[in-house]
């Protein structure tokens, strides 16, 4: 008898645990089409509002989900796909999610991403290269914008100046490469 036909693989359970999560966005996006888009830009302030008064950050799962995907929507004319959204919950669970060139790495990472910086603490997405540092900021600043979300990134050549502005926005992108060497400055 083979058990993991009967139990599954992590992955297989993992996908079953938020394919739930993932159709409660779905049924979001009509209403979040609706949406002005002053009225989009505000549920960044009225999630902070909530985080403020003790929402907690899984509460707003949902929610800042189906915001970020309709400012793809809006801003690059691509919504996120359910596979994307479910690598979104995966990474922002603090799980690794492996996915297939071409299945949207940057835009899965933008969903955690915009999520984690509604505390205000500041959140940094780690790449393997300079040129990614800046094509990805560059790129999902086009969604963070939308929503009221400072992005900046972080590369070798830099002035002190221009990287203590880029860790003051809210979303930072760099490679660990520089994020070690600025630490030990």
């Amino acid at each position: 008898m083979n058990l993991l036909g009967i139990f599954g693989n992590k992955a297989s359970r993992i996908r079953a645990k938020f394919k739930p999560v993932v159709a409660r966005i779905n049924a979001l996006e009509e209403e979040y089409k609706a949406l002005t888009d002053a009225a989009l830009k505000g549920k960044t302030a009225d999630f902070k509002k909530r985080l403020k008064d003790g929402a907690t950050l899984d509460s707003l799962t949902v929610e800042a989900f189906a915001t970020v995907r309709e400012a793809a929507r809006r801003a690059m004319g691509t919504p996120h796909y359910d596979v994307q959204l479910l690598g979104g919950l995966v990474l922002n669970s603090g799980c690794i999610t492996e996915m297939k060139t071409g299945e949207g790495k940057t835009q899965v990472a933008a969903l955690a991403a915009y999520l984690n910086s509604l505390t205000g603490e500041g959140v940094h997405v780690v790449t393997v290269n300079d040129y990614l540092a800046k094509r990805d900021a560059e790129w999902m600043n086009q969604i963070y914008s939308v929503l009221g979300v400072s992005c900046a990134s972080i590369y070798h050549g830099q002035t002190p100046n221009e990287r203590k502005a880029a860790y003051e926005a809210d979303i930072t992108y760099a490679t660990n490469n520089e994020l070690g060497f600025d630490y030990l400055r």
